[in-house]
């Protein structure tokens, strides 16, 4: 249903519990509800025509879901960038500088976060003039139409652009991995593997601190230190120590539930889509 036929459906709903206090004519509500397709009818006539909590609800609920987009757009928009390089979005999902040739605007991320302010200021226009109303209906209440309607197609519309440019999103698988292996990624990784031998952690992070610190005055990564290297820090460590600190190892070590382990990922992802198999 259209939701400006829907937001109709609603005030009739509301309008059957009559102006103020109910009806003296001999209507059904329960009826109404049901030929409506709601729940119920309110259980209070007053509260029927005295508030919009399905609306601010709703608000509330959209901006929550645009704060969300909008995280998603700054990642994309820094994950697009010179800097980054992980991704590159569609040219159809973007445009070219005015003033430099050679970059391409991440338009949809950057509108989508602009968008997120506007759903804000719905939610609070609707608190707003709700904010001080007496019980019953009070004509302030014509005002919660815009917003709300607005709220309803600025969503829809951020998420289907949204939808459509992830799916034509290309990954720079390579240029991930290369900045994942940066920065001593892997120095937790050693620190669980002494704590697996029975050193305490804070003895732990002692022999990480002093294992990155020797990497950076020799230039090496975790990785590249020979076992002879390793026991310098700590005589528990052995040779399966490079069991555990490639990038690799690291990534999948963590197999819990909503891990980074490529079976926990898969898991997720097997999950979400049943998710959306049931929601048709």
């Amino acid at each position: 249903m259209y939701h400006g036929e829907r937001f109709n459906s609603i005030s009739h709903l509301i309008g059957s519990a009559a102006a103020l206090a109910g009806t003296s004519f001999p209507i059904d509500r329960e009826m109404t509800a049901k030929a409506l397709e709601f729940e119920r009818p309110c259980a209070n006539s007053m509260d029927a025509v005295s508030d919009r909590d399905f609306a601010l609800e709703f608000c509330g609920a959209a901006s929550i879901l645009m704060m969300h987009l909008s995280r998603l757009s700054e990642e994309l928009i820094l994950w697009s960038s010179a800097d980054f390089d992980f991704i590159s979005l569609s040219d159809a999902f973007c445009t070219g500088s005015s003033i430099m040739p050679q970059k391409k605007n991440p338009d949809v991320p950057e509108l989508v976060r602009g968008k997120t302010g506007r759903v804000y200021g719905n939610l609070i226009s609707l608190l707003t003039v709700m904010k001080a109303l007496p019980l019953a209906y009070n004509k302030d209440m014509q005002e919660d139409k815009e917003p709300l309607f607005d709220t309803i197609d600025t969503v829809k519309g951020s998420l289907k652009i949204f939808a459509d440019m992830i799916a034509q999103l290309s990954v720079k698988a390579d240029n991930m991995r290369q900045a994942a292996a940066r920065g001593f990624s892997t120095a937790t990784d050693v620190a669980d593997y002494v704590v697996r031998k029975g050193i305490p952690f804070r003895d732990a992070h002692e022999i990480v601190g002093k294992t990155v610190r020797y990497c950076i005055e020799q230039d090496k990564d975790i990785p590249e230190l020979s076992l002879e290297e390793f026991r310098s820090f700590s005589e528990h460590i052995d040779e399966d120590i490079y069991d555990y600190v490639t990038l690799d190892a690291s990534v999948n070590a963590r197999r819990a539930t909503g891990g980074t382990a490529r079976q926990a990922v898969q898991q997720e992802i097997a999950r979400a889509r049943r998710e959306r198999a049931k929601r048709g």
